[in-house]
Order: C-alpha cells, then structure tokens, then sequence
C-alpha cells in the first residue's frame, strides 16, 4: 500500500489533506543538454571595466563595456552579430582579463609617399575590417594624406588598433597588450598608378599575454561547454591551464565537461600543428583555423564556433562539417590544405576547414588529443565530447534528484510498500530507459547491447552506497563515404 505523506502518520482528527506535487513524467526522455559558451579575452588597455564575469546578449554590449575593437568585442561580432546569425539564444558569458602589468602593445605605422597625379580612393583594411574610405587628391602632401587616413581609420570603432597621424607616417598601437596583437594584419587598398605608395610596417613587439586563471576560477558550478579562447595558440601558459582546469571538469564530482577553442591561421600543416602535435593527451584545447587567412585568429575560432556550438545545442550527435562560416575571409587558393594535407592535420590534433566557392566551410573538428599508437582516440572528436556531455547530462537529471537523494535503499528481493523506497532494480530501470532514449536520439548505438551491460547492486562494505555501471557505445558520423563505382560498355 502507498504511504501518503499529504497529512503527517501522526494525525487523529479528521481531515481531507491533499498535496499538490509536480511529477516528472517524461519517462528518462533524453533532455538535450543546453550548450553555454564562455568567452574569455581582454577588454581594450584604454577602458576600466570590472573583472567580474558577465552574461552579454549584443556585441554592443560587450564594446561599450569592454571597449570597441578589443578582443572581446572582435568575438562578439561573430558570435552575436547584429543580424542575428550567430548563436542565437544559448547564453554567453565574458570572463574579462586585464592586461598584464609587464604586458606591451603591438605598434606598426604606414607611410605614404610619392606625388599623386590624380584624385583616387583609398582605405585601410586591418584584419578585413576596412576603414572609411579616403580620398587622396592630385598633389596632396604626405601630411594631409596622413590626416585623412588617421581619421578614416579611427573613425571605424570596431579597428583593433588606434591610429596616430605623425605628419609624415600614420603610427598604429593595437588597443590592448599582449602577444596575440601581433596578430594584427594591416593593408593599403586603392589605385597603385595614382602616384602615391604605402610603406607598412606591420604591428609587432606585443609582449606578454595576461593569466587566464583568475578567469577559470569564476566559472564555479556553471557548465560552460565550449569556451572561446582569444589569445594566441602559440600561448602554452594559457593552453596548460585551460587543460588542467578542463580536466578536473571530467572528475566524477565535478561531471561539467567543456572544449576551448583557440584560433590559428597558419599556411603549413607543420606551422599549424607545431602546438597541437606536441599535446598529445590534451583533450580540452582544440583549434578552429583557417589557413592564410588575414582575420584575427580570434575572429577565425568565434565565427566558426557559432555555427558548432548551434548545432551541439539543437542535434548532439551530428557533426559539424559542411556547416558554413561566412563572414570570414579565406586565404588564397595556393594556401588551402589538400585532402592529404587535412588527414595529416586531423592526426595531429588539428581542426580542418575546406573553401567551397569562396567561402570557409567547417571540415573536421577535433581536439589535440592523439595519444601515440591510439588509432582512434577517444576523445579526438568534439560531436563526441557533445554525445558524452548529454549523457553525463541525462543521468544526473535521473539520480541527482530528491526522489533518489537519501532514499530508503534495500535488496532487490525485498517487498516494500514505501513508495520513496529504492531498490538496484529501480536504477537499472530507469537506466534502461534513458539508453532506449539516447537511441532514438542517435546519441549511442546498439542500446540492446548498452542494456545488458548496466549493473546495479548495494555496495558490501557500504549499505548507503549504490554502484552503478554501464558500457554504451557512442554513435558514429557520416565524415567519410567510399563508393566503388563501376561501369562497363552496351554491346547489344
């Protein structure tokens, strides 16, 4: 018989007590875990703004509080443009970092000379983001070039840089400290026959990116799944903290899983993999590149982590090649990996891309990890780590719950006529449920097989203690098709 706890067991008097309970009926449906991303780069060194992390629904949010054409901001445009194709609602939060205290700003300039013969247009592109347009009259001096062209530059809030007219050359500071501004790519686009020509020095001498920890340390019980990283990959001290904190999110108390993205426009597969290859057990770092291209790495990393991350969010299982980065800018043709090239890159823990009519269209996505003599690493693809996070997702929403928190816990074998009671049986149950579930949903595959392998009983050492075990096997993706196709000839 039920107990009903509506009027306490110790009651006489005569009452009708009925209490209105909410009861989960979804049957261990698979609830598909809801992807968050965690931005984490520096504000611009000429704006103060607080530490404190923050969730941001515009990029003009993120550019009046952390400054406009800081790398935060940069991001932002890609994850949250104006037009609305980025990642929607899934929440995005900043972790601001400031600069470091040694850090140093990357500096470059443009000098103009020659004598121009005739009127013409101009522009400054920095990173693919173009300046106002400048006009450039027929026997202008270097000085009043160098005005128009410090003010077109300025005049655009998104530039990463700030432009100073020196009278006879345009100085360019990036807007924040750090190695990853010599990153910063400028260009001089207009009539190369008008007289005029442009000397560029391209930013460089960025010094010392700041520590990322103070930023990880807020995270707390949060699950950010995927994190943009906007520092350079060549940033080790970064990568390794990044690693170790996403380490300590696989622990079995933690169970918060996550992957950080970090950007890479290298040309070569060796210069693109030279950080990749050498972590070979790091399965929380992955790279997004695109190689030749003039964008920031930054840039490259968030507008292509807006397409996975809304694909994670809305289909788990399904992988993200074909998906469409555009708004970015390919490098030439001579510069794009051969297939060869992308198979060798994958191996060595890299993300590919490939440029389908001029525009970048995501490949594979993969972490660093390739352990020596794994052939398939466990952890190499990301649509993976997504599968594994919705389980882990799906059982705590079955066991860490009030019906199963403190539950009166007895042998399988047992009557009982408490309803609150628990058996290994009960879990098994609903185990089996839920993996039922992650088969419809082509999380997993074979969940016959995944059923038989669940065990459950009451610890012998422990009477409070429930172990529980299970072995599914994750479904595959359609990455590679080969078709044999052979043909012959009619001979009536």
């Amino acid at each position: 018989m039920a107990i009903s706890s509506a009027v306490d067991a110790s009651a006489v008097a005569r009452v009708v007590g009925i209490e209105t309970i909410f009861k989960d009926l979804r049957g261990n449906d698979v609830l598909f875990l809801p992807q968050r991303v965690a931005l984490i780069g520096q504000g611009s060194s000429a704006v103060t703004y607080d530490t404190t992390k923050a969730q941001v629904t515009s990029a003009f949010d993120v550019g009046s509080t952390y400054g406009f054409g800081s790398p935060l901001h940069l991001a932002a445009l890609q994850l949250l443009p104006s037009n609305g194709d980025g990642i929607g609602t899934i929440p995005l939060t900043v972790y601001p970092l400031e600069d470091d205290g040694s850090g140093v700003a990357a500096s470059g300039d443009i000098t103009p000379s020659g004598t121009q013969t005739e009127a013409a247009s101009y522009l400054v592109r920095i990173n693919n983001i173009d300046s106002e347009a400048f006009v450039i009259s027929a026997g202008d001096s270097v000085a009043t070039i160098t005005a128009a062209m410090t003010q077109a530059i300025n005049a655009v809030t998104s530039m990463p840089v700030i432009a100073t007219d020196n009278s006879t050359d345009v100085g360019l500071a990036s807007k924040w400290k750090g190695v990853s501004a010599n990153d910063i790519y400028v260009e001089v686009v207009g009539s190369t026959t008008a007289g005029t020509s442009f000397a560029i020095t391209q930013p460089t001498g960025g010094l010392v990116n700041p520590d990322v920890q103070d930023a990880l340390d807020q995270v707390g019980d949060i699950w950010e799944t995927m994190a943009l990283n906007c520092l350079d990959i060549a940033d080790t001290t970064a990568l390794d903290a990044y690693s170790t904190f996403g380490e300590g999110r696989w622990g079995a108390l933690v169970k918060k899983p996550l992957v950080v993205f970090t950007g890479n426009t290298e040309t070569t597969v060796s210069a693109a993999t030279a950080v990749s290859d050498a972590r070979k057990t790091d399965r929380t770092n992955a790279q997004l590149v695109a190689p030749g291209s003039n964008d920031l790495p930054l840039t490259v990393a968030a507008r292509q982590l807006a397409r996975i991350v809304a694909v994670a969010n809305n289909n788990p299982p399904r992988d993200y090649g074909s998906q469409s980065a555009d708004g970015l800018t390919p490098g030439v043709d001579g510069d794009q990996w051969t297939y060869a090239d992308r198979d060798s890159a994958i191996k060595k823990g890299s993300s590919t891309i490939e440029v389908k009519d001029g525009v970048v269209s995501i490949a594979d996505v993969v972490t660093f990890y390739h352990p020596t003599g794994d052939d398939t690493p466990a952890y190499r693809y990301v649509v993976d780590i997504v599968k594994l996070q919705n389980i882990i997702f799906n059982l705590n929403l079955i066991f860490a719950t009030d019906e199963w928190e403190g539950a009166p816990l007895i042998p399988d074998e047992q009557p009982t006529v408490n309803p609150a009671a628990k058996q290994p049986k009960s879990a098994r149950s609903e185990i089996s449920s839920l993996i039922d579930s992650l088969g419809l949903n082509a999380i997993i595959s074979d969940p016959e097989t995944a059923k038989g392998t669940i065990q459950a009983e009451i610890n012998a050492q422990n009477p409070k203690r429930l172990d529980i075990s299970l072995v599914v096997q994750l479904s595959g993706n359609t990455n590679i098709i080969s078709i044999d196709f052979n043909f012959g000839f009619f001979f009536g």
